[in-house]
């Protein structure tokens, strides 16, 4: 044996003094059973996780699973309006009892806990983070097949809680077309690879807007970049969701789960791929 270091992560021997490095993942609900977590990620706000978590979600519930979205954007809730779920939250003794849509979908948000949603969340990051984690602690989730993670944009203290306290199966990378695109899919891809996340593909966003009259895609920024971004990372792309008048009415209005199209079938079909 080589005399010790007392570095760990770069000796291989099996003495009795190896420390192995230390998990964050935080314990579920004693209540709950989750068998496969999803994030949806992004290296910037404003590119339409919410909007990929909650098309997700509705297609898993209406594939059959049982299904759930924890609404990790803690300063920015948009989940409970998307899915046109309102009022707050009950608890008891073993946990918080999460709401559900029309769709049977469970909902946890911080907005669900607040008196009046429209209150600003004026919190430090420690304890936003500490909330993220009850929500995975703390509610009483039931049987769920596919939970979707509407994580908060960049890479942070709330995202790295997540990553670290949630045992993440993958994640959704979404971007825009914009020529931002590559520093937004980067610096997720870089964070996920740190963490040793599996990243299941990337989603674009406000990709082009459809003609209503003749069908044409119209490309409002221009040439899209993420074909080559997602070769340069060696990840797939996934879908390409429109602009649409459409769907954000459905959002709009909470009737997410009411949207039609086939744009996030695919990323769909890699998610139900995982073992």
């Amino acid at each position: 044996m080589s005399e010790c270091t007392h570095n760990c992560s770069s000796c291989g021997e099996k003495c009795g003094e190896r420390k192995e490095p230390q998990s964050f993942i935080e314990p579920l609900n004693a209540q709950s059973k989750v068998k496969k977590v999803i994030g949806v990620v992004s290296g910037k706000g404003g590119v339409g996780k919410s909007l990929v978590t909650g098309m997700l979600a509705t297609l898993f519930s209406r594939k059959g699973y049982k299904t759930a979205v924890m609404d990790a954007d803690i300063t920015g809730p948009s989940i409970p309006k998307m899915f046109g779920v309102s009022g707050r939250v009950e608890g008891t003794d073993s946990g918080i009892i999460p709401a559900e849509s029309s769709g049977k979908i469970k909902i946890m948000s911080i907005n669900l806990l607040l008196e009046n949603p429209g209150d600003p969340v004026i919190w430090r990051g420690p304890v936003i983070a500490g909330v993220v984690k009850q929500f995975w602690t703390d509610v009483i989730w039931g049987d769920v097949d596919y939970m979707f993670v509407d994580m908060p944009p960049g890479t942070g203290d709330v995202p790295l809680t997540v990553f670290q306290s949630i045992p993440l199966d993958g994640i959704i990378i979404v971007s825009s077309p914009q020529d931002l695109v590559a520093m937004i899919v980067n610096k997720a891809v870089n964070m996920a690879n740190l963490m040793n996340i599996p990243i299941l593909g990337v989603v674009e966003n406000m990709s082009y807007v459809e003609c209503p009259d003749c069908g044409k895609k119209i490309y409002l920024y221009g040439d899209s970049h993420i074909d080559a971004v997602c070769e340069e990372n060696n990840i797939t792309l996934l879908g390409r969701i429109p602009i649409s008048s459409d769907i954000t009415n459905y959002c709009d209005t909470g009737c997410i789960e009411m949207f039609k199209g086939d744009y996030l079938d695919k990323t769909a079909e890699e998610i139900e791929k995982m073992n």
